[in-house]
């Protein structure tokens, strides 16, 4: 059974902060070093330095990133930076963006959720990494809290949750316009008997994570070491529950987006290579002369020719020439991943992954992290080829919802970076001290 609870959420005083827009902060997890310098000279206040802090040469056990984030935690707790709501409640939270030229409108909530450490409830398609695990539990630690919120789904076809959540609210506590431009708005439900409704309409419920697998057991972990160091076995103890945001599957304002590969292979032998992809893939080549195309002319003119509804289709992109790869046959992964789903087979990322990466390129998951790195963006995987950054990449098409969904439901895993969702949520809106 799904178990959720309102919360006394923690949120910046509006009365201290002049302008809100300027102490928020994207996801840790996808903070470049400029964007957290960006992010430090926007505000002394900015919440970066609370998730990820500045690391420092001479820092050591008793004095880092971690430390630091405790005592601005609580220096901003005692100036009253920050404020806790009177009563337990839920955050509904709605982003207002655009994508490929729509608008779109995510609807979501913050509520605490009980942590189910066996994933019978809530199901995962990604590994984790213990480098991301032991930086966020280290933090997590310190703080106490949940800083950031973990991103689940749900199914819901009729829409109930949401309608009871939009008959429920007026205006907004927060309103923000994101480093991401998007507008983010937050809300709040005290009202019992509303969260009542809620809290039965998700109790039969299967949730899938969709952003934030990493934190997700990070939260398992973090409610063991307490367990065992506290001796308190209380279900109802304070670290058994991690704050989320739940959204419904069939939002309309949620969207996945690709997540690109580019290749660090020196000595390529491309006659070889595409030699080699011939015997699973129809290959169309297209020579380029370097003068009459972008990179954003050609990102849109390369996601327009992969774009497919049932086919498999990658882009190959080097830097004089792009190559439009079609699978001959979709059993040909039966050769290569036998022991796995049938929807997991047909996943563009395994088949990227299985025959071109790991077969035909010999790059496996001990030697990926040599050969392979990621971006979301389309134009970025063509400039950073073009700069000789990266001898060449592949564009794929994103994964969508339904194959998640299967994944999860399977107990599958599908290969890292296989899922980017849109939009991400902002960080600094509202936060759940443990205590």
């Amino acid at each position: 059974m799904v178990e959720v609870n309102p919360f006394q959420g923690i949120t910046y005083n509006r009365e201290r902060i002049k302008k809100l827009d300027d102490v928020m902060s994207p996801p840790y997890d996808i903070i470049s070093p400029k964007m957290q310098d960006e992010l430090y000279k926007k505000s002394p206040l900015n919440f970066v330095r609370l998730i990820l802090g500045k690391q420092n040469p001479d820092d050591g056990d008793n004095n880092n990133r971690y430390t630091r984030a405790k005592k601005i935690f609580d220096k901003w707790m005692d100036e009253s930076v920050f404020i806790k709501s009177g009563k337990p409640a839920i955050f509904p939270y709605k982003i207002e963006y655009k994508v490929d030229g729509k608008s779109k409108k995510m609807n979501g909530f913050f509520v605490l959720l009980k942590i189910d450490p066996d994933y019978k409830q809530v199901l995962a398609h990604e590994r984790t990494l213990s480098k991301p695990k032991a930086d966020r539990l280290n933090l997590m630690r310190q703080c106490k809290s949940n800083l950031e919120p973990i991103q689940l789904l749900y199914i819901d076809e009729n829409d109930v949750i949401r309608e009871n959540i939009d008959s429920s609210i007026k205006n907004s506590i927060i309103s923000v316009k994101g480093y991401d431009g998007f507008k983010h708005s937050l809300y709040k439900i005290e009202d019992e008997e509303v969260i009542e409704k809620i809290v039965d309409e998700l109790k039969d419920k299967i949730l899938f994570i969709a952003d934030g697998h990493h934190r997700y057991q990070t939260a398992i972990n973090y409610a063991n070491e307490m367990k065992e160091k506290t001796g308190n076995k209380n279900r109802d103890a304070p670290f058994n529950y991690r704050m989320v945001i739940l959204a419904n599957i069939f939002d309309e304002g949620l969207s996945i987006l690709p997540t690109h590969r580019l290749i660090k292979m020196k000595n390529i032998n491309r006659k070889e290579l595409i030699s080699k992809l011939g015997e699973y893939f129809e290959i169309k080549e297209n020579k380029l002369d370097g003068k009459q195309n972008t990179p954003e002319i050609l990102a849109k003119k390369i996601i327009k020719a992969i774009k497919t509804e049932k086919a498999h289709k990658f882009a190959m992109y080097f830097k004089d020439a792009y190559y439009i790869l079609k699978l001959k046959d979709e059993n040909f992964m039966d050769n290569f991943a036998a022991d796995r789903s049938k929807t997991w087979r047909t996943l563009d990322v395994s088949i990227l992954h299985k025959i071109i990466l790991e077969h035909i390129m010999g790059i496996n998951e001990t030697n990926l992290e040599d050969h392979v790195k990621y971006t979301r963006s389309d134009e970025e995987a063509i400039s950073l080829v073009n700069d000789e950054q990266y001898e060449f990449s592949f564009l794929i098409n994103a994964t969508k919802i339904k194959e998640l969904r299967a994944i999860a439901e399977a107990g599958e895993h599908m290969p890292q970076k296989s899922t980017y969702f849109l939009p991400k949520m902002l960080s600094g809106l509202v936060f759940y001290k443990m205590e």
